[in-house]
This record gives structure tokens, C-alpha cells and sequence, in this order.
């Protein structure tokens, strides 16, 4: 029996023993007793590291059946939400927020089918802009479910943005990010100082906190930007 282990440990060991073939492609790996006790840590640490490289694509957990490597492992990249002030203040350009507009609505009906809201669900709607040295960077519509952050009504927005109050208030178990190449309208156009019907990168985000979703937001950025994502 080796030294204890951590679960990050487990998954390094077990990953090198996959990477030279002691565990090939398609083959069963031992059980979490067994690893548990050549790796000297509870059960419940082998469970979570086979869990991440799991979800990582690299394992094939199925009920009585065992773990697998798989034999064609999925990759998942992986994306840092960041705050948007910290996202443009780290290219060392100053960061400047303004509020356009602030409602209180009945969630319309894209926005009841996407979340999944009753036909009265109120909603907050938002519009804001952040800037990048004065250069509009991106424009954020966003929808937050009143139901779930009550609030959220008496938020003040005039300085800091939605975003940053709602990693504050509000926990998320669950994300959706999507991202699409959209033609600027005659809105986004004038925010983002475009011409109408210029190319805008845009992702849309969803969160959910057990459940129950929280905000539906939608960000369209200005000429230059990248995403820069990892493996």
C-alpha cells in the first residue's frame, strides 16, 4: 500500500497509466476498492477522481459493467467565465460601464420557452455597455428570473453591472454558453459603433441554480475580439 493519496494524485497516476498503455484503449481498470486500497485514501476519493476524468471523457463509468478507458476519449474545452471588468483590465485598457436600460417585464414568449418560465413570470430586463478605453467592447442584454432572485429588483445598476452583482448574490450549479456569428442590426450597430449588418461574435449564456433558472444573458462584442480556450 502506498502513502496516502489525494483524489488530483489518482487521477495523475491514472492518466499516466492510460497514456503508457499499462491501461489501453477499451480496457477495464481495476475497482474503486482495489484502487482505494493500493492508493491508501478512502473509497469516496477514488470515486471522485474517476468521476472528473469521467466527465473529462477520458473514462466510461457504467453501472455493474466497470470502468473503462475509452477507446476514443471526447475533449472537452474548457472556458473561464471572467468578469468582464477583469477581462478587459488585464489587456492593461480601462474599464468604463454604462446602464442603458433597466425594466421590469413580463418574461416574453422566446424567453418562457427557453427557461422554461410560467406564462407570468416577471422578469428584469437590462442593457448595458462596457468599454475598453472608451472603444465599446461589448454589449450584454440581459433577463434575470425575478422569481429566483426577488432582489434583484431593488438592484442598483448605475455602477456596477449585473454580472458582478450577480457572482455576489447569486450561486450557479449549472451553465449553458453557446456562441454564433451574428449580423449587426441597427441596435447593435450603434453600441458597438459597427455598420449595420457587420459580422458581431455572440454568445449566449444560461444559468440555472438547481434547477431553477437565473439568468439568460446575451453578449455581442465589438470588432477584434477572441476567445482563447484549452484542452
Amino acid at each position: 500500500m502506498t502513502a496516502k493519496n489525494s483524489y488530483s494524485d489518482i487521477k495523475k497516476t491514472v492518466l499516466a497509466r492510460i497514456r503508457d498503455h499499462t491501461w489501453p484503449p477499451g480496457s477495464i481498470i481495476p475497482g474503486e476498492v482495489e484502487l482505494s486500497e493500493e492508493f491508501g485514501c478512502a473509497r469516496a476519493t477514488v470515486n471522485r477522481a474517476m468521476r472528473e476524468l469521467a466527465e473529462d471523457g477520458i473514462l466510461d463509468r457504467k453501472r455493474k459493467a466497470g470502468t473503462r478507458v475509452n477507446k476514443f476519449p471526447i475533449r472537452h474545452a474548457k472556458f473561464a467565465i471572467p468578469l468582464i471588468r477583469t477581462e478587459i483590465t488585464s489587456t492593461g485598457a480601462a474599464y468604463r460601464y454604462t446602464l442603458i436600460d433597466k425594466k421590469s417585464l413580463t418574461a416574453p414568449a422566446w424567453l418562457r420557452a427557453r427557461l422554461g418560465l410560467p406564462d407570468n413570470a416577471k422578469t428584469l430586463h437590462l442593457q448595458c455597455l462596457h468599454f475598453a478605453d472608451n472603444i465599446p467592447f461589448q454589449f450584454e442584454d440581459r433577463w434575470i428570473n425575478i422569481n429566483a432572485v426577488p432582489s434583484v429588483e431593488h438592484a442598483d445598476f448605475t455602477t456596477d453591472g449585473p454580472n458582478e452583482w450577480l457572482i455576489k448574490e447569486v450561486p450557479f450549479t449549472d451553465v449553458e454558453i453557446s456562441f454564433s456569428a451574428r449580423v449587426a442590426d441597427k441596435e447593435i450597430a450603434e453600441y458597438l459603433s459597427l455598420s449595420v449588418g457587420e459580422p458581431v461574435f455572440t454568445t449566449e449564456r444560461i444559468t440555472w441554480l438547481s434547477g431553477n433558472p437565473i439568468t439568460f444573458a446575451r453578449f455581442s462584442f465589438g470588432r477584434g475580439y477572441s476567445l482563447k480556450t484549452r484542452f
